[in-house]
């Protein structure tokens, strides 16, 4: 008589289906338990998804924000006083930013291929009166259409003859039209800036602005401009006060190559500290070294969050060592029933394993949802932009599906230590 062929034992996937079944019975049969279990993978991964969704979001604006300044541009800007002493001890050194400066600039720099000088006012009134804020008035050439990127959706822009014979024209930025006209039809109307009537030309298209000063770049709505020649500028709205102010009061330069800026940077602080004797009158802004520098900051971030993952899904695995740990003693008899009907050590490793990672596995998906509803919810109430990236998803579910993975081994292995004689007599 020939005895029985040994039982054919499953390989690859198919010898962990059984203990997911199982496993997900015994999660089932406890559900308030394994609830309470999951908390600390359901908050530690939806603090993390929800946090770098938050900073993605504020990252991308400000870094979007410096790629409109332009890689390729280079950005003076003059510091100006507000009071007389200030400006006594200041013009001691230095006159201030002026068009000779510029002009020294175009002379010495190579690879120069746009530049405009800029001066700004906030006029006292305006006619339409504005709906909301008071839009700032720039006066620019031509070319700063070219080194801001910036758009014209409806009209035109003014050209170079109308800039040298000072003309009252002006180009209305996105807001500033809504805020001065609403839904009506700007073209070929008048604005009324403090004593001088301009005629609107042309609309801009929509920029981006950031909320706060970002390395010596002022905080302002660049929607909410009014352009105009920069000869109408100084000819028609230079004040009383004008005495406080440089002779213009901002430069933009445009290079050949983005690689060039910082060295050309370089060579443009030391003519204007060389004309302005050292006063710190003026600041250089290189957007591709902030740029560079941002994201030299975004890597510091995501390694700050991985740190912040670590320590919140630690606690959430600890949680998942303490139950398991539980559930061994109160599954004694059941494991020393599958040791002694032929399972092996293996067999109750997987087992507790795949428990283990169930637990953090739908923990993780729970606290990916969570996650993205504190994300959206935070987006709707304070305004903030978030970004849920397919990284912080990724980073959050592995960090948890490892969490319980690793915790897991120490419980499962003591399950499997147990003598099966032992466990079977355990009441």
């Amino acid at each position: 008589m020939t005895s029985a062929p040994p039982p054919v034992r499953p390989t690859g996937l198919g010898q962990y289906l059984p203990d997911f079944r199982q496993g997900l019975q015994n999660l089932l049969l406890h559900k308030l338990r394994s609830l309470l279990t999951m908390l600390g993978m359901i908050f530690g991964v939806a603090a993390v998804v929800s946090m770098m969704s938050i900073g993605a979001g504020a990252r991308q604006q400000v870094m979007a924000f410096i790629e409109q300044l332009g890689v390729r541009n280079l950005i003076v800007e003059a510091r100006e006083v507000t009071s007389f002493d200030d400006l006594d001890k200041v013009r001691k050194l230095s006159p201030g930013l002026t068009f000779q400066d510029l002009r020294v600039v175009r002379a010495n720099v190579s690879g120069l291929q746009e530049s405009t000088a800029r001066k700004r006012f906030v006029p006292s009134k305006l006619i339409p009166k504005p709906q909301r804020d008071m839009p700032t008035v720039y006066g620019v050439n031509p070319s700063y259409l070219k080194i801001a990127g910036l758009r014209v959706v409806a009209g035109r822009f003014f050209d170079l003859d109308e800039t040298q014979g000072a003309a009252p024209v002006c180009v209305l930025g996105q807001a500033a039209r809504q805020n001065l006209f609403g839904y009506d039809e700007p073209i070929g109307k008048y604005v009324k800036v403090n004593e001088q009537w301009f005629r609107v030309v042309g609309l801009a298209g929509p920029m981006l602005s950031s909320q706060t000063a970002v390395e010596g770049v002022p905080s302002q709505d660049l929607n909410n401009l009014i352009y105009i020649p920069l000869y109408s500028a100084i000819f028609r709205l230079e004040d009383s006060k004008s005495g406080l102010k440089d002779e213009i009061d901002g430069l933009y330069l445009q290079l050949a190559s983005a690689s060039d800026t910082v060295s050309t940077a370089e060579i443009v602080r030391g003519i204007l500290n060389a004309s302005h004797h050292d006063a710190g009158d003026f600041s250089v802004i290189v957007p591709a070294e902030l740029l560079a520098q941002q994201r030299r900051t975004q890597r510091i971030f995501d390694m700050v969050m991985v740190a912040i993952a670590s320590i919140s899904l630690l606690v959430g695995g600890i949680g998942i060592m303490n139950i398991m740990l539980a559930s061994i003693l109160e599954r004694t008899r059941e494991i020393g029933v599958r040791r002694a009907v032929g399972a092996t050590q293996k067999d109750i490793i997987r087992q507790f394993l795949v428990e283990a990672v169930l637990i953090s596995f739908v923990g993780g998906l729970i606290g990916i949802l969570f996650g993205f509803g504190i994300s959206r919810m935070i987006a709707l109430l304070a305004g903030w932009s978030t970004i849920m990236t397919f990284s912080s998803i990724a980073l959050a579910f592995l960090f948890s599906v490892s969490v319980g993975l690793v915790f897991g081994i120490y419980p499962a292995m003591k399950a499997a230590r147990l003598d099966p004689v032992e466990a079977i007599r355990y009441e």
